[in-house]
């Protein structure tokens, strides 16, 4: 057995080995040569006690400041407190009981000495209770000569530890094991390591351990490094070889086929970066091995509308120009799915769709539209084409607009009034008060709510007239608020002015929704009487008229969803395209088949209905009225009907199909293909390998994968890195409006920051603009109250539990709205119109300070992050987000989205007290460095790491990887793959590379081994 494979059971013993093994899963001599330290401490240097995280366990250097027993219930018990200093902050440890005695005698003032335990809070004060600890200071005849002249002369490694085993008890346990480092087989080429000056794996592996110097920790880390990339590399260069040597049908481009009439379809032009990609796509299928390609990001190509347009999401209609990437959105279908792609347009001419009941939208002319005409499908059209095809041959309005599937909403404010009740108290008195509106909360509420607010107005204010629900006389307000309610219950509103601005409103609403809670009201309605005019299920409202309203600021978003739509203004529904489908097209003009797989039914029903709405007839080939060079696609699920499921089975193995959806259903023994050319996998996390590898064996020979990702999720991104897939990013960012500017304010470091922060605050105010301060506070919660007891409010559980580890860093709580307010108004911003607003308001305290905020009659609103949901003014531009370090990056990248937005360019201010160095600064300088949704992801990554890049594990598992950070190593992983690349093309068994082999063997385990065949 060679020394490194020796379990460490046999060197260190049973029990230490144990517990290494359970909770650090080490288990032999290598695994603990591999073990390296996280950092290491100098001699003088103390470890910033500010910087401890709460509830994790630490280990630190520190001096004993005082040391004092205590005596507590009546005398019968006692307890030592230590206190420990590293000059800018204090720590307490506590022991109790019989284990005072020893630490009592060690721990004198003076003395300094490593801790390690789990950080606690009591009494507002971190602790760490009962910690173990090693003198570092010993007298020279406590036999601890050695200690001290080790930690005098070299830098101390602390490891990534345990409760169980202590950084310096891994320390002892590597000097056993770090003679075998000798034996340490080295896997990079002696070329390559002489020519990137590395230092051999055994010097690497006893200075990464035991330093000397600091240029020590560089040149081990760097070879370390390059160990973990190289071998890597090359399992990756060896599997893309081997592909390369699979045969493959080539899928080269047909002239007048499918993809050429689809393409003359298209409403709209592909963008640069589509074509880019598109061109790689198919030069990969035109060659005689397996295509294996990551597309992420599905882009849209201008498809744009105003800022102040709406998008509705669960809390209710937002304005565009507050989507960020991670805000929830409501698809047409009524399922959520997530912004991934937020691209300003700049200004741009922007035209109003005005629809048969009144409502209009706004959009630029490349706009996406699903529209139906009576006598045809669903197709999807640009603005531009609607204008130029607005009227049938009869005069009449041509196309019309399905309704999005009602859903709950909530905003999150409270109702504490009967919905209904909230109905007739406005609908008594429609034509006495005409400011009344129907509040937030009871608009942005569930389905059952909003129809009893409805039921409750018809009621009081309307009646039956002509088989149809009419209320009548309503306040102009009044009335677009009832159109509303009734748009979004999937119903239709009509509204018809009467006299002195009122309105009559006429009101349909499908089965199952009642305009009337009165029976007899009810029945002398007749349901669906504005239907859909073919007699097609749900209220279809008709395009009236087209009308240019000059040029906006616009801006386009990409939602992760098969359906690339959403839902906007009054409930319309609107439409992004796909990307992929062009690729199954051109497979398909080559004779052979694309297979589509999705995780769920629900988005395979969604893929299939997109395909064929876009594909229109070329989707009917084989079928009356289908086009001549059309194909048919299929859907495949687990819950079709038999006889549907043995006809798209038939269309399969006949070949008379060309596309096919499916779920896991695709994969079942009985599926068989004529000629399987493409696989399209989509959301490719939620599948296992084994699905996705039963599906491509389908094919006669290996058939071309391309896998898509709308979001791409850490180990995704890593893989991507990695180079284990050719990668296609759609991430291009249209020209047009200028970016916010962020900067990151160090306020400790330097104060005058904080003070130039407030001038710019007041420039922008002097010059016509409006700005907010954001806090993650409120400051109104009620203190506990002195002297309660523990395990009251307040007590060490509570202050766990509410408590982040910034907060204990700082030893302070976050900066709250109401201090912060008062401190501007009568500081820096002395003299400024200053309001503040948060979730607890009242509610028409709340509604007042938006709608003066919106008016201009405030300068600056000192607020929480409720003003995400809250309020839309285009003509605010700086924005100073307090205490900056306590908020996530997705939510830093959303707040600062509320200014800029106008013609002005926007300016973020990330207020911190973080320490330079900290990883929080670290973070708020990458938010501040980018705009770019893809590189926030790869932000992403570097705080919650990459998983296990080689297995199945996801993110929070640990990694293979030790020593390199996929986005700080992306150079030496760059620089890696092409050495590997050179080396497996010359040597493709490593023949000449037993030790490479050896390395690789230990790296791919069987696991990983088939993960990568199958990939």
């Amino acid at each position: 057995m060679a020394a490194l494979d020796e379990p460490l059971k046999k060197i260190l013993g049973g029990t230490t080995a144990k517990v290494l093994a359970e909770h650090l899963d080490l288990h032999t001599v290598g695994d603990l040569l591999h073990h390296y330290p996280r950092r290491y401490a100098e001699r003088g240097e103390l470890t910033r006690l500010a910087d401890l995280p709460l509830d994790e366990h630490v280990t630190v250097v520190a001096q004993v400041a005082d040391a004092r027993v205590l005596k507590f219930n009546g005398g019968r018990g006692q307890r030592l407190e230590v206190t420990l200093t590293d000059g800018s902050g204090r720590l307490r440890l506590v022991f109790f009981g019989k284990g005072i005695h020893k630490p009592h005698k060690d721990l004198l003032p003076g003395r300094r000495a490593m801790f390690a335990g789990k950080v606690s809070v009591f009494n507002h004060k971190l602790q760490l209770a009962h910690p173990e600890y090693e003198l570092l200071d010993r007298a020279a005849d406590d036999d601890g000569d050695d200690a001290v002249s080790a930690f005098a002369n070299q830098l101390m490694p602390i490891y990534p530890a345990c409760q169980q085993m202590a950084s310096w008890k891994i320390a002892k346990a590597v000097d056993a094991v770090l003679p075998s480092a000798q034996d340490a087989v080295d896997p990079l080429p002696e070329a390559l390591r002489e020519g990137r000056t590395l230092v051999p794996l055994t010097e690497a592996l006893l200075k990464i351990h035991r330093p000397a110097s600091k240029a020590d920790i560089a040149d081990a880390r760097s070879r370390l490094k390059w160990d973990e990339a190289f071998v890597l590399q090359v399992a990756l260069a060896r599997r893309r070889r081997a592909e390369t040597q699979l045969p493959a049908v080539a899928r080269t481009l047909a002239k007048d086929g499918i993809l050429d009439a689809f393409d003359a379809k298209l409403p709209f032009t592909l963008t640069d970066g589509q074509q880019k990609v598109s061109r790689e796509i198919f030069d990969d299928l035109a060659t005689e091995h397996p295509m294996h390609r990551l597309l992420q990001g599905e882009v849209g190509s201008g498809k744009a509308q105003p800022l102040d347009a709406l998008v509705l999401t669960p809390r209710g209609f937002r304005p565009m120009g507050e989507m960020a990437v991670g805000t929830e959105v409501v698809v047409p279908s009524g399922e959520l799915a997530v912004v991934d792609g937020v691209f300003p347009q700049g200004e741009r001419e922007v035209w109003r769709l005005v629809l048969s009941d009144g409502s209009a939208v706004e959009c630029d002319d490349e706009h996406l539209w699903i529209v139906a005409a009576r006598g045809t499908g669903e197709r999807v059209l640009t603005t531009r084409e609607l204008r130029a095809d607005l009227l049938g041959a009869d005069g009449r309005p041509k196309w019309s607009i399905a309704p999005a599937t009602p859903v709950d909403l909530d905003g999150g404010e409270a109702r504490p009034l009967d919905p209904y009740e909230v109905g007739q108290a406005l609908g008594d008195g429609s034509g006495a008060r005409p400011a009344d509106r129907v509040p937030a909360a009871y608009r942005n509420a569930p389905l059952k709510d909003r129809l009893a607010v409805l039921q409750g107005l018809m009621d009081a204010g309307g009646g039956p007239a002509g088989g149809a629900a009419v209320f009548r006389e309503a306040a102009g307000p009044l009335a677009d608020d009832l159109a509303w309610l009734v748009r979004s219950l999937g119903g239709a509103a009509r509204l018809e002015p009467v006299y002195g601005g009122a309105y009559d409103v006429s009101v349909a609403l499908p089965d199952g929704c009642p305009p009337f809670r009165d029976p007899a009201r009810a029945h002398a309605v007749t349901p669906g009487s504005d239907a859909h005019p073919e007699g097609g299920p749900g209220f279809h409202r008709t395009i009236q008229a087209i009308e240019h309203v000059g040029r906006k600021p616009v801006q386009c978003i990409s939602v992760a969803h098969p359906d690339h739509a959403y839902v906007t203004d009054h409930f319309t529904v609107t439409h992004n395209t796909m990307v992929a489908l062009r690729a199954m097209l051109g497979v398909v003009d080559s004779g052979g088949q694309a297979a589509m797989l999705a995780p769920t039914e629900v988005l395979a029903q969604q893929h299939h209905r997109s395909i064929t709405e876009m594909m229109g007839e070329l989707a009917e080939g084989g079928m009356l009225g289908g086009a001549e060079r059309g194909t048919k696609v299929v859907l495949l699920t687990g819950s079709m009907g038999a006889a549907a499921r043995r006809q798209a089975l038939l269309d399969l193995v006949t070949g008379e199909a060309g596309i096919v959806v499916g779920t896991h259903a695709l994969i079942e023994d009985k599926v068989q293909f004529h000629d399987l050319g493409l696989v399209v996998v989509d959301e490719q996390h939620r599948f296992g390998v084994e699905q996705r590898d039963a599906l491509r064996g389908k094919g006669k020979q290996p058939p071309h994968l391309l896998v898509m990702t709308a979001t791409p999720i850490p180990r995704t991104v890593a893989m991507t890195v990695f180079g284990d897939l050719e990668t296609s990013v759609l991430d291009q960012l249209p020209a047009g409006r200028s970016p916010i500017a962020s900067h990151v304010v160090p306020a400790k470091d330097k104060p005058h920051f904080l003070a130039r922060a407030w001038e710019r605050v007041r420039e922008e105010v002097a010059a016509g603009h409006q700005g907010y301060v954001v806090c993650p506070r409120i400051g109104d919660e009620e203190e506990p109250p002195k002297g309660a007891k523990k395990g009251a409010s307040g007590s060490k559980g509570a202050a766990a539990k509410e408590s982040s580890p910034e907060d204990v860093a700082e030893k302070r709580p976050p900066l709250a709205v109401l201090d912060i307010a008062e401190q501007l108004t009568t500081g820096p911003l002395d003299g400024l119109r200053v309001a503040v607003l948060h979730g607890r308001m009242a509610p028409d305290d709340k509604d007042d300070v938006m709608r003066r905020f919106a008016a201009g009659e405030l300068d600056v609103l000192v607020a929480t992050t409720v003003i995400e949901v809250g309020v839309n003014v285009p003509n605010a531009t700086a924005m100073v987000i307090m205490d900056a370090d306590r908020f996530g990056v997705s939510q830093l990248h959303q707040l600062r989205g509320r200014v800029g937005r106008g013609s002005a360019p926007g300016l973020c201010l990330l207020v911190s007290e973080m320490p330079e160095a900290s990883p929080a600064r670290a973070r708020l300088a990458a938010v501040a460095g980018t705009l770019d949704g893809f590189e926030l992801s790869r932000i992403d990554l570097e705080q919650r790491r990459e998983g296990d890049v080689l297995g199945q594990a996801q993110s929070g598992v640990r990694s293979s990887l030790r020593m390199l950070a996929v986005i700080d190593d992306e150079e030496v992983i760059a620089a890696a793959r092409d050495e590997a690349t050179e080396l497996v093309a010359a040597d493709p068994e490593l023949s000449g590379y037993p030790e490479l082999r050896i390395a690789l063997s230990a790296l791919l385990d069987d696991e990983r081994e088939q993960y990568l065949d199958k990939g």
